[in-house]
């Protein structure tokens, strides 16, 4: 677990295993998600995020989506929507290639993709399956009610 007195883990879901995507562009990923109790502000919650994907081996060379061994994302704090509803919801409806380019500047709360991705929504239902997001108002049970079948499709929960 992270040991780092400026957090505590409160709840972690079981590991999902997931499909690379495309299909066979590289191995299968392993995901899950975790309530934290923290009193830092979001920004330096990430920093010491990042901080600990550093110490584990990540490298951040900008290569958007590729293949890494970890990538721990704050997808959201609280009820908190950074750095406004405007520039949140612009990254949202960002097309795929937009996306795969694009890197923002500045932390975006929620993640502007959470609602979209079953490897999200799956083991963050576990955990928090009423959380609502601040913007939609929709539940996470109800975002992964919404899913696609192919959203999930691949994903078997280990454990």
């Amino acid at each position: 677990m992270i040991a780092d007195p400026r957090m505590r883990v409160v709840a972690v879901s079981r590991f999902w295993r997931t499909p690379a995507h495309p299909t066979g562009s590289g191995p299968d990923y392993v995901n899950a998600c975790a309530v934290l109790r923290t009193s830092l502000a979001p920004e330096l919650l990430l920093a010491l995020l990042h901080e600990i994907e550093a110490a584990l081996g990540r490298v951040r060379d900008g290569t958007r989506w590729g293949a890494r061994g970890i990538d721990l994302d704050l997808l959201a704090m609280q009820g908190l929507v950074r750095p406004d509803a405007d520039l949140q919801a612009a990254w949202r409806r960002l097309s795929v290639p937009h996306q795969q380019a694009e890197t923002p500047t500045t932390l975006i709360l929620p993640h502007p993709r959470l609602q979209d991705r079953g490897f999200v929504l799956a083991p963050l239902a576990e955990i928090a399956p009423g959380w609502t997001h601040p913007l939609t108002g929709r539940s996470v049970r109800q975002m992964l009610a919404d899913l696609p079948r192919e959203g999930l499709e691949g994903m078997t929960p280990d454990g």
